[in-house]
């Protein structure tokens, strides 16, 4: 942590109990009542933080002190928000646990952490520790459902404590310093265990103001929040929401994002991209399978909405024939897909993962602007981030607040101040070789900066593939342009380390696809029937010849597998956040990739 840096607050608690006085009728989270999202019940700031102290002072009688560690198991709900926000102001830290980790998984967390309490969604998550050794727990709080200790009750037994003691929290809270931890968020380890990192209120604070400060969030937005909140993207979009005050709409359900945009209406929604790929393929899939005139004009109105967002974003003013033909275009196209989420979407970010280059200029022209950030969690999640004032397509960014940045001589990233994490929890050695002796953070990817600070990642430095043939290759670039080429297409993942060429396994987008089979032979026909016919392997193959036209000859993809069935977090090749994991993915489907390479030379 930097000394110079001048934060607004010591810590969340303080920022957080500073907006809810500043603003206290102001709406703050609303939440689907009955599933049903047009029926969202909201609540103020005033009355999260009623309900946050109750459950701070809860906590405290359970004998939760500053810095202990309580571990939350949830999904993203309003619930995890209060629950989080108790343990701020409690001054204790924050353990964060996905809920589709695994049991072995999540008692290793919460042993490793030394949590003293575990807030969790239902009686199913809080099995996961039935029958463990876990000599520092307290309790097993449970969110929905019945349980020895509800988190209703243990709200209400905060009140009771409060009101013996009304200044319980605000002595807390004022004790609270920016050095003092804050989260604990575990990430995969290189040994398979899953390895917390060390995060305090000092950097929290800093993202807050660093989101405000570069337009990311504002005042007079509306957002809608699915992120998985145990990721740091999630986290890192709470202290956004705390420092500004907007509005947030809080829902977890993935499967009903795209039909709830349409209902909440909101200005601005962060995503992975693997979000946005779903939009795309859907929009173009839907457009072909309209015939020959729709989706000529599908095409014509991208590429009037290219051209005038490449204006806008080279500065200059959309005049003359091409104001009158984004008009039409707007009428035929684009302002449909942007009442589809809504109508009114000022700005998405996208964090996570790369997203590809043609599918961001794709939702530029259709006047859905896409702000490419990245960062890691050692960093707090916001380590850059394209300005709303300056975007630029292909890039992350320019680097956020007072952010210290440079590229070592690989071309890594290196970063240094405020957000970057202590250290990992219990692991001196990793935490010591993810430093540089002076103190930067090594991030482990690839980078390069244009003449205004702006970055582009040109890849992870621990995927970067070397061929037999002493080629590096790039797959992440690779996979991004695959997936902005094929519209059909779920994942795409590069393979070819000490080979002698790159193949790829490739899964479908099971909407899409059943939409291409719609009408055909294989309508109805299960996605694994669909992925394994000939027709398929023909279609893929012709994307693949287009793909290849573009990459470099040691890049190109000689053989191709398509999937029986789409990756998935439970089966450990995706992240919570939609993140391909490759080691998963290469070792769950190690016999098709052999199979790619039966008769190859021995080039390994």
């Amino acid at each position: 942590m930097s000394s110079s840096v001048d934060l607004p607050f010591r810590s969340i608690p303080e920022m957080f109990l500073h907006r809810a006085a500043e603003t206290p009728d102001r709406r703050a989270f609303g939440s689907p009542v009955d599933g049903d999202a047009a029926k969202a019940a909201w609540l103020t700031w005033a009355e999260v933080a009623d309900r946050a102290r109750a459950l701070a002072a809860g906590l405290h009688d359970l004998g939760v002190r500053p810095e202990d560690r309580v571990a939350i198991l949830s999904g993203t709900r309003v619930e995890w928000i209060l629950a989080d926000l108790g343990v701020m102001l409690a001054g204790a830290a924050t353990t964060t646990v996905y809920p589709t980790t695994e049991p072995a998984d999540a008692v290793f967390i919460v042993q490793d952490s030394g949590s003293r309490v575990v807030i969790a969604e239902d009686l199913v998550q809080a099995a996961k520790f039935d029958g463990a050794s876990l000599p520092d727990l307290l309790a097993v709080v449970v969110i929905d459902g019945p349980g020895t200790l509800t988190l209703a009750a243990l709200e209400a037994r905060g009140r009771e404590v409060l009101a013996a003691d009304p200044t319980l929290i605000d002595r807390i809270v004022e004790g609270v310093r920016p050095d003092h931890l804050a989260t604990l968020i575990y990430t995969s380890g290189t040994t398979g265990r899953p390895k917390g990192v060390e995060l305090l209120h000092a950097g929290w604070v800093w993202q807050g103001k660093a989101q405000t400060d570069l337009g990311v969030l504002k005042g007079t937005d509306l957002q809608y929040l699915w992120l998985p909140l145990a990721h740091s993207f999630g986290k890192t979009l709470l202290c956004g929401i705390i420092h500004v005050g907007l509005p947030t709409y809080v829902d977890g359900r993935v499967d009903k994002l795209v039909d709830n945009l349409g209902i909440v209406k909101p200005t601005v929604m962060c995503a992975a991209p693997r979000v946005f790929e779903k939009v795309y393929n859907r929009v173009v899939t839907t457009a072909r399978a309209g015939g020959g005139v729709r989706f000529k004009i599908f095409n014509w109105a991208i590429a009037v909405g290219k051209r005038a967002s490449a204006q806008r974003l080279a500065g200059r003013p959309v005049g003359g024939l091409l104001v009158v033909q984004v008009g039409l275009a707007d009428r035929l196209v684009f302002g449909k897909l942007r009442d589809r989420l809504g109508g009114r979407m000022r700005a998405m970010v996208s964090g996570a993962a790369p997203l590809a280059q043609e599918i961001a200029e794709f939702f530029f022209a259709a006047g859905l602007p896409i702000y490419e950030g990245y960062g890691l969690t050692e960093t707090s999640a916001g380590s850059f981030v394209n300005p709303d004032h300056g975007p630029r397509i292909g890039t992350v960014g320019v680097a956020m607040g007072d952010l210290e940045h440079k590229l070592d001589t690989d071309g890594e990233i290196l970063l240094r101040g405020t957000p970057v994490m202590r250290g990992y929890h219990n692991l001196p050695e990793e935490t010591a070789a993810a430093f540089t002796e002076d103190g930067w953070f090594r991030t482990g990817d690839i980078g390069e900066f244009d003449a205004d600070g702006y970055l582009r990642i040109t890849d992870r430095k621990k995927d970067l593939i070397k061929t037999s043939g002493g080629k590096y290759v790039a797959p992440s670039y690779i996979e991004g342009l695959f997936k902005s080429i094929c519209p059909y297409t779920s994942q795409a993942i590069v393979v070819g380390q000490a080979r002698n060429f790159c193949t790829m396994l490739i899964t479908l987008d099971p909407d899409a696809i059943a939409g291409w089979a719609a009408g055909g032979p294989l309508a109805g026909h299960s996605y694994q029937e669909i992925a394994s016919s000939p027709e398929v392997a023909s279609l893929v193959e012709g994307y693949i010849k287009e793909l290849n036209g573009r990459l470099n000859r040691w890049e190109t993809i000689k053989k191709f597998t398509v999937l029986s069935r789409d990756l998935s977090i439970e089966d450990g090749e995706l992240t919570p956040s939609l993140k391909v994991k490759r080691r998963g993915v290469e070792h769950n489907f190690a016999g098709d990739i052999e199979k790619m390479y039966e008769g190859a030379l021995a080039g390994r």
